[in-house]
C-alpha cells in the first residue's frame, strides 16, 4: 500500500513538470508553442548597420517564440527563435539555465537561436553602435516566459517532416569583382562569379495535433534576414513577417531558424516578393510533409576554446581603405573607414585571446539541428550536412551565442568584408573548421546505438 501511494505520488509530481500524465501520456509524443512579444520603440538603436541608426514604427511583431518538445522516453528538447540580430552567451547562458531550473529540461536540450533580423534594437556591441541593455534584459525574460509557456501546453501531437526547397530568395553574396575584390556594398555591375555556395534546402518541422491543426511549425533557410516591406521601420523582416502570416493562415505557432548564411543574401528580391515566395515554399513543404516516428529527442552541448586572431594594422586598414573609397561614397566611406579603426583598436590588445563558445546537436527522431554560435559560411554549413550520421541534418547559426562571421579557409584567404578584422569578425582562420569537427563529434555521439543512421 505504501509502495502504490509513493508510486501515485511520483506520477502526480512527473505529471506537474511535464514528464508524464494520465492516460499513458508519457507513451505519446507531444508539444507545446508559445510566443511573447518583444516591445520596443523609436529612441532604440537598431542593429545591423554600420553606424547607429534609428527608425520610425515597425511592421509585424518581434518575438520569442518557443517550441517544447516531449519524446515518449520522457525526454523533451525546447527550441527557441528570437526576432533579434543575435546575442552573446554572457546573457543566453543564464537564460538557458533559467528555462531548465523552470522546466527540468536540461541545459544541453535547450536551443536558442537569433533569426538575426537586421531591424530590431541591437543586442549586441558591434561596429559603431553598444547593445541596447534594457531591451537585451527583456529579450532574455521573454525567451524564459516563452519557453516556460510552451512547456505547460504540450499535448499530444504527430510529427510531420518535408525538405523543402527555395532556390530564388537569396543567393552566394560573395562574389568575386574584376579588381580581384569581394563585394560587400556599392556597385556591382563588374562582377564576375561567386566564390562560394548558396544552399536552398528549407526543411519544414510540424507537430499536428489530432484535429489535423499544427501545434508548431519549424522551418530553415540560409540568406541573412535583411529587408522591410515597409521603408525605415522595425520589422522581424521577410522570414519574420512569412511565419507571422501563415500563423493566420494555418494556426499554430510558425518559427523561423537561421540557417548557415553568413555568405549569402537577398540580392535582387522586394521584401514583399521575399515573403510571397518562402510563404509558398513552408505551404508546399508543409502540405507533403510526412509522419515519421519520435521515439526520443536528445541534445548535446560541446564547450569550444577558439582564439582571436593575430592582424596586420596596416594591411588590414589598406583592405577597409582602398575597398570604401572605391565603392562607397565619400562621407559614407570615411565613416565606415574610421568605425573599422575604432574597432581594431579595441580588439588589438586582446590578440590571442581565448574564446570559449557553444557548439550543439539536437535531435528530435531522425532530424537533427546543429547550432553554432556566429554568422556561418554555407560552405561550412554544407560540409556538417555531408559529414552528419543523420539523414536530416540542418544548421542554425547564432545558436546559443555569438563570435562573428565564422568563414572557412579558402574565404577566408579571399578577404572582404567579413573577413576584415572588426567585433563583427575576429576568430582566427579554421575556427570554422573546428567548429565543424566539434559538431559533426556531437552528432555521432548523439547518434551511437540507434538506429538513426543514414
Amino acid at each position: 500500500m505504501i509502495a502504490r501511494r509513493a508510486t501515485a505520488f511520483l506520477m502526480l509530481v512527473l505529471a506537474a513538470v511535464g514528464w508524464v500524465g494520465p492516460g499513458s501520456r508519457a507513451a505519446e509524443l507531444r508539444a507545446g508553442a508559445a510566443v511573447q512579444q518583444l516591445e520596443a520603440d523609436d529612441s532604440m538603436v537598431i542593429g545591423g548597420g554600420i553606424g547607429p541608426g534609428k527608425v520610425m514604427g515597425q511592421e509585424g511583431e518581434l518575438r520569442a517564440s518557443a517550441t517544447v518538445i516531449a519524446a515518449p522516453d520522457g525526454s523533451r528538447a525546447c527550441l527557441v527563435a528570437c526576432d533579434v540580430l543575435m546575442i552573446e552567451r554572457d546573457i543566453l547562458d543564464g537564460i538557458a539555465k533559467r528555462i531548465t531550473e523552470k522546466t527540468g529540461i536540461p541545459f544541453d536540450h535547450i536551443l536558442i537561436n537569433a533569426t538575426h533580423t537586421h531591424h530590431a534594437p541591437t543586442t549586441v556591441t558591434v561596429h559603431g553602435y553598444e547593445r541596447e541593455e534594457a531591451f537585451t534584459r527583456q529579450v532574455g525574460e521573454r525567451i524564459v516566459a516563452a519557453a516556460v509557456e510552451a512547456n505547460s501546453r504540450l499535448t499530444p501531437v504527430t510529427f510531420r517532416f518535408r525538405l523543402g526547397e527555395e532556390s530564388s530568395v537569396g543567393k552566394n553574396s560573395r562574389l568575386l569583382l574584376r579588381d580581384g575584390t569581394i563585394f560587400w556594398t556599392g556597385p556591382r555591375d563588374d562582377v564576375v562569379r561567386p566564390t562560394g555556395p548558396f544552399d536552398p534546402e528549407l526543411p519544414v518541422l510540424s507537430f499536428i495535433k489530432p484535429d489535423g491543426k499544427p501545434v508548431a511549425v519549424l522551418f530553415n533557410h540560409s540568406t541573412h534576414t535583411i529587408g522591410t516591406v515597409k521603408a525605415g521601420v522595425r520589422s522581424p523582416s521577410f522570414y519574420g513577417l512569412a511565419a507571422q502570416e501563415l500563423e493566420k493562415e494555418r494556426g499554430g505557432t510558425f518559427l523561423f531558424f537561421e540557417g548557415a548564411s553568413g555568405s549569402t543574401h537577398n540580392l535582387e528580391l522586394t521584401a514583399a516578393e521575399a515573403v510571397t515566395r518562402i510563404k509558398a515554399a513552408v505551404v508546399d513543404a508543409l502540405d507533403h510533409a510526412e509522419p515519421r516516428p519520435v521515439a526520443r529527442v536528445a541534445g548535446k552541448r560541446k564547450e569550444l576554446a577558439l582564439h582571436v586572431r593575430h592582424f596586420d594594422e596596416a594591411a588590414d586598414d589598406a583592405a577597409v581603405v582602398a575597398y570604401c573609397t572605391k565603392r562607397q561614397p565619400a562621407p559614407y566611406a570615411d565613416k565606415t573607414i574610421e568605425v573599422f579603426r575604432a574597432m581594431r583598436k579595441k580588439l588589438a590588445p586582446r590578440q590571442g585571446e581565448v574564446r570559449k563558445t557553444w557548439v550543439q546537436a539536437v535531435v528530435i527522431g531522425d532530424v537533427a539541428l546543429v547550432g553554432v554560435p556566429g554568422e556561418f559560411f554555407t560552405y561550412l554549413g554544407q560540409e556538417i550536412k555531408r559529414r552528419s550520421p543523420y539523414r536530416y541534418t540542418y544548421v542554425c547559426e547564432l545558436a546559443n551565442d555569438y563570435v562573428g562571421y565564422i568563414p572557412d579557409s579558402r574565404a577566408f584567404d579571399k578577404g572582404g568584408y567579413q573577413v576584415w578584422t572588426g567585433l563583427h569578425s575576429y576568430l582566427e582562420k579554421g575556427s570554422g573548421e573546428k567548429i565543424v569537427d566539434a559538431a559533426v563529434e556531437l552528432l555521432k555521439e548523439t547518434n551511437e546505438g540507434t538506429a538513426n543512421s543514414r
